[in-house]
């Protein structure tokens, strides 16, 4: 009798093995019910092993939650790699992969009650019910004039149950229950119109070729780069359709929740023939939403699947295609246990699927750029807009010549991008203005002492919000209201210092006033659909300007949009993060490639107060081989990735001490036995050294190899025994540093 090793749920990461009579199939993947000391308990079959004498009898399973596996073969020994690499427990990992509505049994599919004719009395019988009763006879009329002769109960009228009662009874109709879908998109009003393949330029059939060879012979993932507005959508919706063709299904990731609406419009309109085949997954679903697409998915009734990175772990059966869309963008790095970088996991279930694969950038991340370079990715480029227009001319303003010139250290607007906004306005043209800081301004400071008005719970300054006139801390939450003079030496002058997306908005309705303009950040989309709804608006041309964060620097398509205004350029650029550069270019260089993408040409002007900063400079030339060639220069001299792996150990507790003393134990520990390719750097604490009331001290590490780091790292963890109160995370492949 075989036994069955199941992971029980929960945060103790219990593993038993249990025994299950020969007449209950029993699989990997499995949801089962086990008996658990002196209660039932739910968990997931890892592993069916061959029976061996343990000295000890085992405890048969309860039950089978549901017949069939719901993790297959491949996402499990996903899951295993995943718990292995990045030094996460199982428990952690299953919980990822199986979501809290497909996991609890609290959640079921939703159902509606509909009545069936089943028979239609005779016209003498039809009268003769309608003098007894009305009702019945009513009803049905009504279903025999439906064309599919069934009507939702509820649809029936006020008290309809007992006339439907009585006609069932005299079996002319029956009562049904069927299962119905709550789709994400319900409440969309926007009618989506089929769409149709374009013709594609000689480098986007190019790129289409190696994509359906890819599929048919599955070898090396593909790396699209292409320059924005290069048509890189346009070969993803071919290589889908190819797919979908070949019987297989797509799974299309995107790094931001704002871009899914986006992309399921454009994939629903160009495969507006398969009716309900588009799933959408990220984590804004409710959970009864989460609960139908995920099913759909398993149940094959869906042959595309969109969503963000979570998404990865989709159910799909017979997948042929993975398409990573902006790869580079960090926000396919999860920022809780497990740690997984969605980009490379997409990358690895490819290579467990036997599937074809495509990561496609105008900017990729370095290490994608350097596995192309060493032949470990297929390099695919597309050099030219789809439309064959050039790529917009960049304008790098110096705004400390810019302040000098107007004699205002605190301008926001030069002249030259004033007045280009202008000319767009009264050309009936649109321009986007981009800053990456919402609020009204950076801090609250006093001019006489200095004091600025931080967070109690992090380290770091309150930003002011002219809407909800609050303080507010842009890492916990926190919120306070505004002080009216200097809460240290009373001082009446307090004031506020830098800008945002808020104040940019209120100088911008005094300098031209005849704009209509609107704000997209995180603060003005929270209600539900506002971005849709936005976006939607400035599509039709009722918006002039917009202005916004990262929100609006990838993946939007407006032909009539001739002007981006970048206000500053220098924000993330002086940050202790390896990686400032490489996101300062990707930013500019995105954010610049939403000008000229129509029939007029475009223009960017990037404001800076540091001009000549290589990530600005390259940019303005659109060069990513010159940047990635200097700045893989400098990764290699330092070991930095693509080189090698970079993880951090981070150790926090609300004690400042008590962290700081925990990780010079791990310290310490880490360097007995240390494998002779690992690096260790001294404790230190976070850049961000308090954050939601926990004090934070980091050790970086680095290697050439991630395994052998993870194991070593776990190892000490595993043998030391933490306070109480202290919590200590490792992250491999660390995107943040903060």
């Amino acid at each position: 009798m075989p036994l069955a090793r199941v992971l029980i749920d929960g945060p103790s990461e219990l593993v038993f093995d249990y025994s299950f009579p020969d007449d209950l199939t029993v699989s990997p993947g499995c949801r089962v019910r086990v008996p658990l000391r002196n209660r039932d308990a739910t968990g997931t079959v890892l592993s069916i092993e061959p029976m061996q004498d343990l000295g000890f009898a085992t405890r048969p399973l309860s039950s089978l939650i549901d017949p069939e596996p719901l993790l297959t073969a491949t996402l499990l020994e996903l899951a295993q790699w995943i718990a292995n690499y990045y030094g996460s427990t199982m428990e952690s990992v299953i919980r990822a992969l199986l979501p809290e509505s497909i996991r609890s049994e609290e959640h079921s599919a939703k159902v509606q009650k509909m009545v069936q004719l089943m028979q239609m009395p005779s016209e003498e019988k039809i009268q003769s019910i309608g003098k007894k009763a009305p009702k019945q006879q009513n009803i049905l009329l009504l279903l025999n004039g439906c064309p599919e002769r069934k009507m939702l109960l509820s649809e029936l009228g006020q008290g309809a149950h007992s006339s439907v009662k009585s006609l069932v009874k005299q079996g002319y109709v029956q009562v049904v229950e069927e299962e119905i879908r709550r789709e994400p998109d319900a409440d969309q009003q926007e009618q989506i119109i089929e769409s149709f393949p374009l013709p594609l330029n000689n480098e986007q059939a190019q790129a289409l070729e190696v994509a359906k060879q890819a599929m048919a012979e599955p070898s090396k993932p593909i790396l699209l780069l292409g320059v924005t507005g290069s048509g890189k959508t346009e070969v993803y919706l071919q290589a889908a359709r190819h797919t979908i063709n070949q019987g297989k299904t797509v799974l299309v990731l995107v790094p931001e929740i704002s871009l899914t609406p986006q992309t399921v419009r454009r994939f629903k309109a160009r495969f507006a023939a398969l009716d309900d085949q588009v799933a959408v997954l990220h984590s804004h679903l409710s959970q009864g939403e989460r609960f139908d697409e995920w099913h759909r998915i398993r149940n094959g009734k869906a042959s595309i699947v969109i969503g963000a990175r979570s998404a990865i772990f989709a159910p799909l059966p017979n997948l042929g295609l993975i398409i990573v869309d902006e790869e580079h963008d960090q926000s396919y790095k999860q920022d809780t246990s497990p740690r997984y970088h969605g980009r490379d996991i997409a990358v690895l279930r490819a290579k467990l699927e036997k599937c074809a694969i495509i990561l496609g950038s105008a900017t990729p991340s370095l290490e994608s750029f350097h596995n192309a370079q060493e032949g470990k990715y297929t390099l695919v480029r597309l050099n030219q807009r789809a439309d064959s227009h050039s790529m917009p001319l960049v304008r790098v303003l110096d705004m400390r010549l810019e302040q000098q010139k107007q004699k205002n250290s605190h301008a926001i607007f030069s002249d030259k991008l004033r007045q280009a906004l202008e000319l767009r306005l009264e050309r009936g043209e649109q321009s986007i203005l981009f800053l990456n800081r919402r609020g009204f301004a950076r801090s609250l400071q006093c001019p006489a002492c200095g004091h600025a008005c931080q967070c109690p719970h992090c380290s770091i300054a309150l930003t002011y919000h002219r809407t909800e006139d609050r303080l507010m801390c842009h890492v916990c939450g926190y919120q306070s209201i505004v002080p009216r003079k200097c809460p240290e030496c009373k001082d009446p002058a307090i004031a506020l210092q830098g800008y945002g997306t808020q104040k940019v908005e209120e100088v911008l309705a005094k300098l031209i006033p005849k704009a209509k303009f609107a704000r997209i950040d995180a603060d003005a989309m929270r209600k539900k659909n506002t971005l849709r709804d936005m976006l939607h608006a400035f599509k039709s041309k009722k918006i002039d300007i917009l202005i916004g964060t990262q929100m609006i620097a990838k993946g939007l398509h407006f032909p009539n949009v001739t002007l981006v205004g970048i206000l500053n350029a220098d924000i993330g650029l002086h940050v202790p993060d390896f990686r400032a550069a490489e996101r300062t270019f990707q930013l500019i260089t995105q954010v610049a490639g939403r000008a000229g993408r129509g029939e007029l040409e475009g223009e960017v002007i990037v404001q800076t107060a540091t001009p000549h900063a290589p990530a600005i400079q390259f940019a303005r030339r659109h060069d990513f081989d010159g940047f990635s060639e200097q700045e893989l220069e400098f990764r290699r001299e330092f070991q930095f990735p693509p080189y090698g792996r970079c993880a951090v150990l981070t150790v926090r507790s609300t004690h400042e001490r008590r962290a700081e003393f925990t990780l010079q134990t791990l310290h310490r520990r880490l360097l007995e036995n240390l494998p002779p390719e690992i690096q260790v750097s001294e404790p230190l604490p976070s850049p961000l050294i308090r954050s939601h009331g926990q004090f934070r001290f980091q050790i970086t590490l680095r290697s050439l190899h991630a395994r052998p780091l993870t194991k070593h790292v776990q190892s000490v963890l595993q043998k030391t025994t933490l306070p109480e109160d202290v919590t200590a995370t490792f992250d491999m492949d660390a995107i943040s540093f903060m």
